[in-house]
């Protein structure tokens, strides 16, 4: 039997219909926080979490199965946070999900946020919703001088080479229909998008393919102890930086 129950927004929902939106959650040695990210997990019913362990050392896959993800994939050896959120995307495709979205594994991220947008991708029928902290009702919680300054600058140099304002551009929290990643422009699986890559590609091809492209304010929290960021340097900002410039400039596609 199909039973019908009104959420708090008094939407009536079908509790046994199968979830919309496949949230893909990268994880390389977060014991101790994919659980926090997965207890905030909204639960509506149109979400699920598949958390991708890129080959942790720690107890991040056991973690994500006790606290509720849907699915865990195991990398027994590490292929990069571009092929963990690939393989993960992928997964979401396989189950049928005509929605997929990205959020951090390293409590970055609020995951309640994902019903706003979500909603707010329905409503305006846009078919890719960006995060951003700096729209009007995004906020950055924690330490940040430094990242927010570099973030800024990014998505400047990022709004340049795209012809469109975007004012968040190294934000993982993004939804997006699923039929993006069906578009032949579009391949997500050259090995050049292993790594930090992936995220800014996928967003500029999404522009630059006329997708519906909206921002939507989120929170990125900044936490001042360290083993956060898996960022390393000047080498993963150019990884972040080349996609746009790349394809602005006709090297790949």
């Amino acid at each position: 039997m199909v039973i019908l129950k009104e959420d708090a927004r008094g939407i009536l929902a079908d509790r046994t219909a199968e979830p919309l939106v496949a949230v893909v959650i990268p994880a390389l040695n977060e014991e101790g926080k994919i659980g926090r990210v997965l207890d905030k997990f909204p639960r509506d019913g149109r979400f699920e979490a598949i958390v991708v362990d890129d080959g942790s050392t720690d107890g991040t896959g056991e973690e994500a199965r006790e606290h509720g993800a849907a699915l865990v994939i195991r990398h027994d050896a590490r292929q990069g946070v571009g092929g963990a959120i690939r393989d993960g995307w992928e997964a979401g495709l396989a189950r049928n999900r005509p929605y997929l979205a990205l959020l951090s594994g390293d409590d970055q991220h609020e995951p309640s946020e994902l019903v706003g947008a979500f909603d707010r991708l329905l409503a305006t029928g846009a078919d890719y919703v960006q995060g951003s902290r700096w729209r009007k009702g995004g906020r950055v919680e924690g330490p940040s001088s430094g990242r927010a300054l570099g973030t800024r600058f990014y998505s400047a140099v990022f709004s340049v080479l795209t012809l469109r304002l975007v004012t968040d551009a190294t934000n993982g929290f993004r939804i997006f229909r699923s039929e993006i990643l069906g578009d032949p422009a579009i391949n997500i699986r050259q090995p050049w998008l292993d790594s930090y890559d992936l995220e800014p590609y996928v967003l500029y091809k999404a522009i630059q393919r006329g997708y519906k492209v909206i921002e939507h304010p989120c929170t990125v929290v900044y936490h001042a102890r360290g083993g956060y960021t898996k960022m390393r340097g000047l080498r993963d900002w150019w990884r972040l930086f080349r996609p746009a410039l790349l394809l602005r400039t006709g090297v790949k596609r």
